[in-house]
């Protein structure tokens, strides 16, 4: 027998006897006051509405306020714990009427149903997840308002809403296991005002990181969160992700000022003013940073910007061993040297860009370690002495530094290319799974280590590389995805990486998201108290379970999905182009 059930029932049959029985005892007070004051000493009664009674009734009035709150909180039980059970989607004539009216608001080019269409926005080459699922139809705003409206449709018609923007996230971050509407921000790729002596800028969600520091590099200013090339500023809100300069720049939740936000009703919100510091309120940009779109569609991004150094280098250097190169790092920031960026790629990472040819030099194939220096020019000489120091300490070979800016873009492309240079290797039928995690400081040797000599067991093309100046590190695999017996040994194998990573008071994810590959590495990282607070801050925010659902965590403690409200959603029931 379920105990929600009977709860709820005995709290509304003991409504009434509850009610009789604290007016009875009321009552028999009365009238054992009025006798007393009618008959004590002989003397006779007095005015009714004595201090004792006033109070008296004041205790009686109040106990019916509570007994009526309570069990009209009990007669609302079985509807709180309904939206307990995972969400209910719009049907397929739902969505229909959704983008009918989407389309007579926005146009018909502003919503596409076009097959190519849906498949690139629900199908990724960088992720390591993929799912059959597609998104129904995809939005393209171009503007707050339009954002608004658009959700506001969704929101009537409970069609689910996916936030794109550069589309390069590896934990199938954009997917849509419940069909619904891709939002692309494609046409909402513009710097809105650049603040020079307030060292900010706002921008919209398909600004490219790269880009935005071109059209800003002639103020002496850049923006230093730097992930993969094709990055955007909305995604990499949504994910709070990092990159080489994270170990003296930090991550993205450091350099994000607001933001402007729709929810899933459409209500349009912006989380605070453009002060660098505010204690005013709960922090809700900091809530909305790295929540992958479960929370809201991210408009407008105002973000920090940071001086240009006056001297910046690069240098590269190699170890016998990956534990060695693992090693000096760790020593390196425990030094406080205030090194631009610390990148380790193992031997064979370092095989794949050579393969790869896109750099245009031939590299050691053995552990190497890359080095940005940057400050003034004093400053970066003793950076440099030091760390060379701590590298030879740990049988670190001779430091290679480029001569000029050219080669420094030449020598530190070995680090930026390197997914892509393992992309570049894949045939047919053959997949990448890259995946991340970060421990302390301390534990990154052994960690290393270990998932090192685990992954050459599996005789397979795999590399380690890794931002390891904060404690963050990448495996990734190369394997044939149409061998379920060779997959099955690649997630074993990362999953035993994020375990042991968990072990060592680490993170399932350092920089690439939950999204649907890591649920039950974050329920196993935080426990379901946490969740529950996640979920429910989630469910008060957006109570139909709209926005990027399947992400991060699922609606029910039960972790199950409504497979028919999923097939309603999905391109089994998409309405055809034009209708």
């Amino acid at each position: 027998m379920s105990l929600r059930p009977a709860c709820s029932r005995l709290v509304r049959s003991t409504r009434s006897t509850q009610w009789r029985s604290v007016t009875r005892s009321v009552l028999n007070r009365w009238s054992q006051e009025r006798w007393q004051s009618s008959n004590t000493l002989g003397f006779s009664p007095g005015p009714f509405w004595t201090t004792s009674r006033v109070l008296l009734f004041s205790t009686f009035a109040s106990s019916l306020a509570y007994i009526y709150g309570i069990t009209d909180a009990g007669s609302h039980l079985d509807e709180l714990w309904r939206r307990n059970r995972a969400p209910r989607y719009g049907t397929a004539k739902d969505l229909q009427k959704a983008i009918a009216e989407l389309r007579a608001l926005h146009g018909e080019d502003a919503i596409s149903t076009d097959d190519e269409d849906l498949l690139a926005h629900g199908f990724s080459e960088w992720s390591s997840i993929n799912i059959v699922q597609l998104p129904v139809a995809v939005a393209y705003p171009k503007s707050t308002e339009e954002v608004s409206q658009t959700a506001k449709i969704c929101h009537k018609y409970r069609m689910p809403m996916i936030p794109y923007s550069g589309g390069s996230s590896l934990e199938a971050n954009f997917s849509a296991p419940h069909g619904g509407m891709s939002v692309d921000f494609a046409y909402m790729d513009q710097i809105v005002a650049l603040h020079e002596d307030d060292l900010d800028v706002v921008v919209q969600p398909s600004v490219q990181w790269m880009q935005l520091n071109d059209a800003i590099k002639h103020t002496g200013l850049f923006f230093p969160v730097d992930p993969g090339p094709s990055a955007k500023i909305g995604g990499m809100v949504g994910t709070s992700c990092s990159g080489t300069n994270a170990c003296r720049y930090g991550t993205m939740k450091e350099w994000v000022v607001n933001l402007t936000v729709v929810l899933a009703d459409g209500t349009i919100i912006k989380t605070k003013r453009r002060p660098r510091k505010s204690s005013a309120g709960y922090n809700l940009t900091g809530l909305f940073v790295g929540s992958e779109g479960t929370l809201g569609l991210v408009t407008e991004v105002t973000l920090k910007l940071a001086v240009i150094p006056q001297e910046t280098t690069v240098a590269v250097v190699t170890f016998p061993t990956i534990r060695d190169a693992a090693s000096a790092a760790a020593k390196i920031m425990r030094a406080g040297i205030p090194v631009g960026a610390m990148e380790i790629m193992d031997d064979v990472q370092m095989n794949v860009v050579n393969r790869a040819g896109a750099t245009g030099k031939i590299w050691k194939e053995v552990p190497t370690m890359f080095f940005k220096f940057s400050g003034t020019e004093v400053g970066v000489k003793d950076n440099i002495r030091m760390v060379k120091s701590i590298a030879q300490a740990h049988q670190g070979g001779n430091f290679q530094f480029a001569d000029n800016e050219q080669e420094a873009k030449q020598l530190w492309s070995a680090r930026k290319e390197a997914l892509w240079s393992m992309l570049a290797l894949k045939e047919d039928g053959q997949e990448v799974w890259s995946t991340d995690v970060a421990v302390p400081l301390s534990r990154l040797p052994d960690i290393i280590e270990i998932s090192k000599t685990e992954m050459d067991e599996l005789g397979l093309f795999a590399s380690i590389l890794g931002h390891v100046g904060d404690g963050n590190f990448h495996e990734s695999i190369l394997y044939d995805n149409t061998d379920p017996a060779e997959r099955a040994k690649v997630e074993k194998c990362l999953k035993k990486m994020v375990t042991r990573a968990l072990d060592m008071e680490g993170t399932c994810t350092g920089e690439h998201g939950v999204g649907l590959g890591k649920k039950a590495s974050l329920l196993q990282e935080l426990g379901t108290p946490t969740i529950d607070v996640m979920r429910s801050i989630k469910k008060a925010l957006d109570p139909y379970w709209l926005m990027n659902p399947g992400k991060i965590f699922e609606p029910t403690n039960e972790g199950t999905n409504d497979e028919r409200a999923a097939t309603a959603a999905s391109t089994l029931g998409r309405p055809a182009e034009g209708h």
